[in-house]
């Protein structure tokens, strides 16, 4: 591990990393992510937890213990990695589940780590299962079993890993299995976000950004992003773009409003794919009960989408329940899209 001193001495994004993004918007989304604990916004529970856990971990001279983050996309799980990799000092490798493909990949992976690195795992869950029974011993006991030919002959070769930390990052932790859940000792599930919180990342975001924008304004594009970081970033970013062309740079409220419906983003924050869900369910199969696979064969989208990126919203908005017989669409659903509620439409 690298040479620490008494407290952690965090690093910032340099210009050269921004620099190097592909181009202006992936450039601001890392512009605008917190590099230290104290600057991130929300997840209250988490970031006190953590903050211990980085302290300790720091004091005793070792690697944070490996950990687990869980919850629906766009609440910080991977700034919460690039965090935990500034705070203890240490680099931070990235890779995607579903781009390790061999047994070998994961290995030069694994090896190439130096004391104390941080290796983050995004869409753990969708890690294929042999390659995830590599990740037990090198988790455990900082060990990498490698089986070397086949048959009779094949023979195993033990190889020492560096001590490093793994942070893993999913939306859908029921597809973890148990003996990778049990490996990890720092488990965190992320919610989604009240609107008061939205609003201190979005004026955070607009002064990084220099954006000129009225509190009114903040409160509009917060209330609108579906009580995710990432969704709020977005949205001042394209507000920001009908400020500059059509008004005269500054956000004001009613530039925010025209915006945003511009955008078909409505005032619970939902989008046309979301309201195209509601809206099947409602005029297809009379608000449900229906089945998860016979919604996306209906909208023409995919399951896992549906239930990754749109369910868990619409749910938490009490506008969808998710019932042992299928998807029900809620009274405040029929109201929000202006349909008749069941009981309304019989007597009709």
């Amino acid at each position: 591990m690298k040479q620490r001193g008494d407290e952690p001495s965090n690093q910032a994004i340099s210009h050269q990393q921004i620099a190097l993004c592909g181009d202006e918007d992936q450039a601001q989304t890392l512009k605008l992510r917190p590099t230290e604990l104290k600057d991130y916004v929300g997840q209250r529970k988490v970031v006190e937890n953590l903050t211990i856990f980085l302290r300790a971990a720091w004091r005793r001279q070792e690697p944070l213990d490996h950990v687990l983050f869980y919850g629906p996309p766009g609440l910080g799980k991977t700034t919460l990695a690039t965090i935990i990799s500034h705070e203890m000092q240490s680099d931070l490798k990235t890779i995607s589940g579903p781009a390790v493909q061999k047994a070998g990949d994961l290995a030069a992976i694994l090896t190439n780590l130096k004391e104390g690195d941080v290796l983050f795992i995004d869409e753990i869950h969708r890690l294929n299962p042999a390659i995830e029974e590599i990740l037990y011993p090198a988790m455990e006991d900082f060990r990498l079993d490698l089986i070397i030919g086949q048959g009779p002959s094949a023979r195993t070769m033990k190889i020492e890993l560096p001590k490093f930390t793994l942070v893993g990052a999913t939306t859908r932790a029921s597809l973890i299995t148990s003996p990778l859940r049990g490996r990890f000792g720092i488990l965190h599930h992320l919610d989604f976000y009240p609107q008061s919180e939205l609003e201190e990342i979005l004026k955070r975001s607009a002064q990084v950004l220099a954006i000129e924008i009225e509190d009114a304004a903040v409160t509009e594009i917060a209330r609108r992003a579906r009580g995710t970081p990432r969704i709020a970033n977005m949205l001042i970013r394209r507000v920001r773009d009908f400020a500059q062309i059509i008004g005269n740079g500054r956000i004001t409220e009613a530039l925010a409003n025209e915006a945003l419906n511009r955008m078909e983003v409505d005032v619970y924050g939902l989008n046309e794919l979301d309201r195209k869900i509601l809206s099947t369910i409602i005029e297809k199969f009379g608000g449900g009960p229906v089945g998860i696979g016979t919604i996306a064969a209906s909208t023409a989208e995919d399951k896992g989408a549906i239930e990754e990126l749109y369910e868990p919203y619409l749910i938490q908005r009490g506008l969808l329940n998710r019932t042992s017989r299928g998807r029900v669409v809620t009274a405040a659903a029929y109201q929000h899209l202006g349909f008749n509620p069941p009981s309304q439409r019989d007597a009709a």
